[in-house]
């Protein structure tokens, strides 16, 4: 008698483990950090609502020291795993520079991305014609190869609506040894130097 009641609580054990381990792997997996899908935008707005937000935009960048000054188009995509970097990153566009040069990029890979929550509502709301999941405000940090050989890294700030402080909007990056950090914050009115994430 002793032995089977042994054996019956054995076995209530093993049960109960089970049913747990089938809940944990039943939970979505938001709980437990899912990646996002990303796309990102150098846009062409205004930047004010109803204005409508496209792709198709530039922003500009100027190197220290009496350097000079990069602008960028372009859009992409990558997946952000719950930590660290991915390969899983598209796109690219264009660059030139004011000193003469110009080309094409292209995207390699995700360094990082911090989602920095959900845009806030406008009155009147923006017109989103690229529409490609929820806008949110966050900062991407992409390794970007140019078409002149050089490679650098290119960070993206967006600081719409409802954005926490210390985000700017624009793009910065690195090609070779210089470094395009002097972001310029977007003029009202002027279409230029504005950015949109959207999340899947």
């Amino acid at each position: 008698m002793r032995i089977r009641t042994r054996y019956w609580g054995f076995g209530v054990l093993v049960t109960l483990a089970a049913t747990a381990v089938a809940l944990v792997a039943a939970l979505p997996s938001s709980a437990s950090g899912a990646a996002q899908h990303v796309r990102w935008d150098i846009i062409s707005t205004t930047g004010a609502p109803p204005g409508p937000l496209n792709p198709g935009g530039h922003a500009s960048a100027t190197a220290p020291h009496g350097g000079d000054t990069i602008t960028l188009t372009g859009s992409g995509t990558f997946v952000a795993p719950v930590s660290g970097g991915s390969s899983a990153a598209t796109g690219g566009g264009t660059w030139t520079t004011s000193s003469g040069g110009s080309g094409t990029y292209t995207v390699t890979g995700l360094v990082s991305w911090v989602n920095a929550g959900p845009q806030a509502p406008t009155t009147p709301p923006f017109i989103d014609n690229i529409d490609h999941g929820t806008r949110v405000n966050g900062t991407a940090v992409l390794r970007i190869a140019f078409s002149d050989g050089s490679e650098g890294v290119l960070t993206i700030g967006c600081h719409g609506p409802g954005a926490p402080p210390g985000i700017f909007e624009g793009i910065a990056t690195t090609k070779g040894y210089t470094t395009y950090y002097n972001v310029p914050a977007p003029v009202p009115g002027v279409d230029a130097g504005r950015t949109n994430f959207h999340v899947r």
